[in-house]
């Protein structure tokens, strides 16, 4: 069993290879985090994904820019690459299907992957449209697959609207559609506002959020089936 120090330092030298875009120490880490026995899941989401959300405000700031942006994210997939296969799924006593894309617009996926990866993990069925997905995408992979939730994401704040286009169409498909909304520059405020049905700001809270909703939609079937 690995001792605490040296869990600290793998998962430290996991976001930093991220911060730093150094693909063989990522890998190299990732390597060893296996070889140790650590658990994956920790490893990316205690690793891997601080380093990603450090750069993402590097980005914002304007200290790092797209190129850097673009080799952080190597760097991170390689990781990936190598820690999901120990990913173990854990039985969470509820099922879901989740259609998932990046709006129209915006060509940035990496929080989008993340979460699909959390969603798969917990045993969610995951239908994910990729990036820059017009409203008629999801529209059509909507009436196509029927699943439980929609989730909507973005990066940029240019692209935002997009997200709102994509839930009108699809709450004239059905009004009652649930709608998860995601990304850096989208926040609770903006969610409610826009009548999201739920927000999350980052994969361990679109989990939770995506179950608290299956759930609560869930025990009001059943009220209703036991009232009629």
């Amino acid at each position: 069993m690995l001792c605490q120090r040296k869990e600290f330092e793998l998962l430290n030298r996991l976001r930093e290879g991220v911060i730093n875009f150094d693909e063989d120490e990522v890998v190299r880490t990732a390597q060893e985090c296996i070889q140790t026995g650590m658990d994956a899941t920790r490893a990316i989401f205690e690793g891997l994904v601080p380093g990603i959300e450090e750069v993402g405000r590097l980005y914002e700031e304007e200290i790092y820019f797209i190129p850097e942006m673009l080799m952080c994210a190597d760097a991170l997939y390689r990781g990936l690459e190598l820690l999901r296969e120990k990913v173990e799924k854990r039985e969470l006593g509820i099922r879901g299907r989740v259609l998932i894309g990046v709006v129209a617009g915006d060509i940035h996926d990496i929080g989008k992957n993340i979460v699909k990866m959390m969603f798969e993990a917990s045993g969610f069925e995951v239908y994910d449209l990729g990036k820059d997905v017009p409203p008629e995408t999801f529209l059509r992979e909507y009436r196509r697959l029927k699943p439980d939730i929609v989730c909507l994401s973005t990066m940029m704040t240019t692209t935002m609207l997009g997200m709102k286009r994509v839930m009108a169409r699809l709450r004239e498909e059905n009004p009652d559609v649930l709608i998860m909304m995601g990304g850096s520059p989208v926040t609770e405020q903006v969610a409610a506002r826009w009548g999201a049905s739920g927000y999350a700001p980052n994969a361990s809270q679109a989990l939770k959020a995506a179950i608290k909703l299956l759930v609560q939609i869930k025990n009001e079937a059943l009220a209703f089936c036991q009232n009629k």
